[in-house]
């Protein structure tokens, strides 16, 4: 792996660290205003999550240039681990099939973007 692509995963993993905060106090405004209810929470927070990692993904495949689904890749796979460790470490808590389906669909998001981002690059060169 290039140097400019671990940056670009670098990137790509910052992002969501800043989204996941930015969201997560939005999200925690819209449960005090009964805006978001808790029947709707977990679609809501799901949707969320699929938008940062799409977002990042795409951040990820402008700055790597190439290997978008790989990069993308990396950015999903390292949330993951995030989220098993902070979940099994954290809480003491298993992974579930139905929560690793959820997972994987959060990396797909990430690939996705990351072959979009890598594609408006390439648009520009053109």
């Amino acid at each position: 792996m290039k140097r400019n692509q671990m940056f670009a995963v670098l990137y790509g993993c910052v992002t969501i660290f800043i989204l996941l905060i930015i969201c997560n106090t939005m999200l925690t405004f819209a449960i005090q205003t009964q805006f978001v209810t808790h029947e709707n929470i977990f679609l809501v927070s799901f949707l969320v999550g699929l938008v940062i990692l799409f977002i990042s993904g795409v951040i990820t495949g402008i700055k790597g240039k190439e290997h978008g689904w790989l990069l993308g890749g990396f950015v999903g796979i390292i949330f993951i681990l995030m989220i098993v460790f902070i979940q099994y470490v954290g809480l003491e808590e298993q992974i579930l099939l139905k929560q690793s389906i959820y997972l994987i669909t959060y990396m797909l998001s990430a690939m996705i973007g990351s072959v979009v981002g890598v594609n408006f690059t390439h648009k520009e060169n053109n």
